[in-house]
């Protein structure tokens, strides 16, 4: 199959070294031919210099009937533009599109013939990611499986925590009356594997998997407790920062810093409790007039990654308590440790929606826990094929996985089910796994085909 990927940015590029090591055919486009020179050293795949709505450029990149486009360009038009002349003169067999501005997301089911088959839109789900996290004071990430049935929290182990220095096959001590199974820890920025025998570390990130309702009550018991979220502030009044003030500004004391003038009146006008102000994210003396000192969160949410780092520094040094911020270039976090928090990188949610939707066998969901780390959660539905019929009937930790791979949860007919020997392996059982290992998803993948 061929798969021709539009924009060689950061999606680009991320979903091109993803993809090179599968069995596709992979073509990339962009108009810059210093990034495409760059991937065609390191990948295997092909490269095109050209315009991504150029019908010429798409016809030379031999689009047909078994081709599927991605177009990730920075441009909202030139992806739909795209889609379209991949659809109608070349018919080919998906287009996935990305879109910046989460607008257009709500027309296109009114066209007449929409050219879009898959729409991805970064920017509502890192303001969801973003609500979910400040909801959760002391989650470091947060995702869901099985509509939203299933989630996986990590927590910090810190020093003065609960989870620091304690036995991994101890912590359940703390919880006697929630099922949770922890898949995953995060050392030194590597995942691995743990036994009951594993002793957690200080800044160890302990992934934790359970049913929905009970993320708050493990969140509450290994977090720190001084860590309670009021007052927040947000660099940005753009779509993610206005976006996330309009949802928590019942709940929340919330001041938006904006530099542009227009855009600050623009959103000050439609915001009812949230305070707007005029002026630069780096200005020391409008951060301490604003009492810096006395904010929980500071969200550095712009579209520049070194005004985002820049300000966070800053506002940690004054004494904001917790930084998140929106980062896009990952060498950043060498350059400052310690001042940033949390980060959500959009490429990761992007990359990770295109995943789910190229997977050949039965995926739900397919997430890139880490930037570049390699690990992947993957939701997958179980179905009698050559390879697990017989399995059926089978402890599902009887199951062989391969290597760095471990089931993490079960989830039956709505019902959330931690993997033990009682459990059985049915039709239609819907699997969550942990991957520490990328490379391994084809053969996981046999067990969700169809």
């Amino acid at each position: 199959m061929k798969i021709v990927i539009l924009g060689a940015g950061r999606v680009g590029s991320s979903l091109a070294k993803n993809l090179s090591t599968s069995d596709y055919e992979i073509t990339i486009i962009d108009e810059q031919q210093e990034l495409l020179n760059d991937l065609d050293e390191n990948y295997d795949l092909a490269i095109i210099k050209g315009h991504a709505s150029n019908p010429k450029i798409l016809e030379k990149a031999g689009l047909n009937f078994d081709s599927i486009v991605i177009s990730v360009t920075n441009n909202d038009e030139v992806n739909i533009v795209s889609c379209q002349l991949a659809k109608e003169i070349f018919k080919v067999k998906k287009t996935i599109c990305r879109f910046k501005d989460p607008v257009y997301l709500e027309y296109l089911e009114k066209l007449s013939s929409n050219p879009v088959d898959v729409a991805i839109s970064p920017e509502n789900e890192v303001t969801s990611h973003l609500i979910e996290l400040i909801n959760h004071p002391g989650a470091e990430q947060i995702e869901e499986f099985a509509s939203g049935k299933v989630k996986l929290v990590s927590v910090k182990a810190k020093k003065s925590g609960k989870l620091y220095g304690r036995e991994l096959k101890h912590i359940s001590d703390d919880l006697p009356e929630i099922q949770t199974y922890v898949p995953a820890i995060y050392r030194k920025n590597k995942p691995f594997i743990p036994s009951g025998k594993d002793i957690i570390k200080e800044n160890d990130e302990v992934y934790f998997v359970s049913s929905a309702e009970n993320i708050d009550s493990i969140v509450d018991e290994f977090r720190d407790h001084e860590e309670s979220y009021s007052r927040l502030m947000i660099i940005g009044g753009g779509k993610i920062g206005y976006s996330l003030a309009k949802s928590l500004e019942d709940d929340f004391k919330i001041k938006i810093i904006e530099e542009n003038i227009e855009r600050s009146e623009e959103i000050s006008k439609k915001l009812n409790k949230t305070i707007v102000l005029n002026g630069s994210a780096t200005d020391e003396m409008l951060l301490k007039s604003e009492n810096i000192s006395n904010i929980d969160v500071f969200c550095a949410l712009t579209n520049d990654d070194e005004t985002n780092v820049m300000s966070s520094l800053l506002a940690k040094k004054m004494g904001a308590k917790k930084t998140m911020i929106i980062l896009n270039n990952p060498s950043y976090l060498g350059l400052v440790p310690g001042f940033i928090d949390i980060y959500i990188a959009p490429y990761r949610l992007t990359v990770s929606s295109v995943l789910q939707d190229l997977r050949e066998s039965d995926v739900a969901q397919d997430v890139m826990l880490k930037m570049d780390s390699g690990a992947e959660a993957i939701e997958g539905i179980v179905h009698a094929n050559e390879y697990t019929s017989e399995l059926f009937g089978n402890p599902v930790t009887d199951i062989s996985m391969p290597e760095g791979a471990a089931i993490t949860a079960i989830v039956r007919h709505d019902k959330v089910l931690m993997p033990s020997e009682e459990i059985k392996l049915q039709i239609n059982d819907h699997l969550i796994v942990f991957l520490a290992d990328k490379s391994k998803v084809k053969e996981l993948e046999l067990l969700f085909k169809n």
